[in-house]
């Protein structure tokens, strides 16, 4: 975690401070810049990057740095114009801070952002890396004739005048979209998203940083990077497409090309088991399974009662308007009690909380203020972080506790039962029970007060 990591600095040759941190002991070092504008100081609010970096950190000891401009480091300079998005001296400073006589020389993950400045590191400084892992970056941003899958100088300039520049006219959640898609329904990661950038860097550096980007072409300089490289490319991404990363490998001499199934640029979100593996076997040559983001949630299922009925009672149009009612008032309740939507499943939803005695009330809320008659479940355990969305035996459980309620009903599984113990709830012993597909008898309670 942050708290725990201590903050160094290194000392550029300009004389500019370059903020760092330390985390693992594994065989190998890999250094790792801010994401973005994210500085690394805000890593871990985001419990998929965490988990990631933990995982990272059990086969390599990680160096976090942020670029100048971002973060712990010190401001970009006010002249001149940057020439790449981030300064290959930072990573200069950083590597003279951490050298040791008889190591070999880090690696870098150079991810986003990060990859014309790290190939143009690389070539220009032979020996100071020990390999290069390119994820999900570019060498050029603005297209050209031969180089067509680039950002149009148009967009380029949208993105930097209206999703950058505050107030302006842009999306920032349709970028997102395009960014991390899995991520778009997820409320925390999207309030991290927007607040790390803030706190990370002001308007005017992300415009620098982007002028950067928009006048930087690292092509040049591709066949002369002359460490062992592995390029990582999401091969559904609409942002910066894959055919980046197929370009990066084929001009790189021995350049290793992986895509992954995923639309994602983080690649700590969707699929982030398998760009991990990747990277262990590229630094270490050991390739290990690694387990998804886990973490302990109440999972809360609701469902409207014979729903199919309904539909053929009330009309298709009257029904969507019953729907609609529901959806404002899941929205209003789940929100104040502090919990999160994970989806809609159509006639209902899943939601999560950190706390099962919230999840109760909002689910006696919900059913006792539903237009129509409703069920509700609940269960607590560890799930699967899939993106914005979640997995595991918890969530089964929870649709399986929902499904054996009756109208208007709120059950819970005995685990949810025993730890809101003493917090004032009148829970009814409803007995044990067969729930499809998981094992064993399961005990359930009513809410009745």
């Amino acid at each position: 975690m942050a708290a725990t990591r201590t903050t160094h600095y290194a000392r550029a040759a300009d004389g500019a401070y370059i903020g760092y941190q330390t985390m693992g002991s594994g065989p190998v070092s890999l250094l790792v810049g801010s994401y973005g504008s994210i500085s690394i100081d805000s890593f871990d609010e985001q419990p998929q990057l965490a988990h990631f970096l933990d995982l990272l950190s059990s086969f390599a000891q990680l160096v976090l740095f942020d670029w100048r401009g971002v973060g712990l480091s010190d401001p970009l300079p006010a002249t001149p114009e940057p020439a790449l998005p981030f300064s290959p001296n930072d990573l200069l400073a950083v590597l003279d801070a951490i050298a040791t006589r008889d190591g070999p020389p880090p690696s870098l993950l150079a991810w986003l952002n990060a990859g014309p400045t790290a190939i143009t590191f690389a070539a220009q400084n032979p020996g100071r890396l020990q390999s290069l892992v390119l994820a999900n970056t570019l060498p050029k941003l603005v297209a050209e004739p031969g180089f067509e899958w680039g950002m149009s100088a148009r967009m380029a300039k949208s993105f930097d005048e209206d999703i950058i520049e505050p107030g302006g006219a842009g999306d920032g959640l349709a970028f997102l979209a395009v960014h991390a898609p899995s991520m778009v329904g997820d409320a925390a990661f999207v309030r991290w998203w927007d607040d790390g950038g803030r706190r990370g860097s002001s308007p005017a550096t992300a415009h620098a940083f982007m002028r950067g980007l928009v006048a930087c072409d690292a092509r040049p300089l591709l066949r002369e990077v002359d460490v062992p490289t592995l390029v990582l490319h999401s091969r559904d991404n609409g942002w910066y497409v894959v055919d980046h990363g197929r370009y990066m490998a084929e001009h790189i001499p021995g350049a290793k090309l992986v895509e992954v199934p995923s639309a994602d640029m983080p690649i700590f979100t969707d699929k982030a088991e398998m760009f991990l593996e990747e990277i262990e076997e590229f630094l270490t040559g050991e390739r290990h399974v690694h387990e998804p983001a886990r973490e302990l949630m109440t999972v809360l299922f609701t469902d409207i009662v014979d729903s199919t009925k309904q539909v053929s009672e009330l009309g298709d149009r009257r029904w969507r308007a019953v729907l609609d009612d529901y959806e404002r008032l899941a929205d209003r309740e789940v929100r104040r009690h502090r919990g999160r939507i994970v989806k809609s499943t159509g006639d209902g939803l899943l939601a999560v909380f950190d706390s099962p005695a919230r999840a109760i009330r909002c689910a006696t809320a919900l059913t006792a203020q539903a237009p129509v008659p409703m069920r509700a479940g609940l269960h607590i355990g560890e799930v699967e972080l899939r993106g914005a969305d979640i997995g595991g035996l918890a969530v089964h459980a929870g649709q399986r506790v929902s499904a054996a309620a009756g109208p208007g009903e709120v059950l819970v599984s005995r685990t949810v039962a025993e730890l809101v113990a003493g917090a004032g709830f009148t829970l009814d012993d409803r007995g044990e029970h067969d729930l499809r597909g998981l094992p064993g008898r399961w005990q359930l309670f009513a809410v009745t007060d």
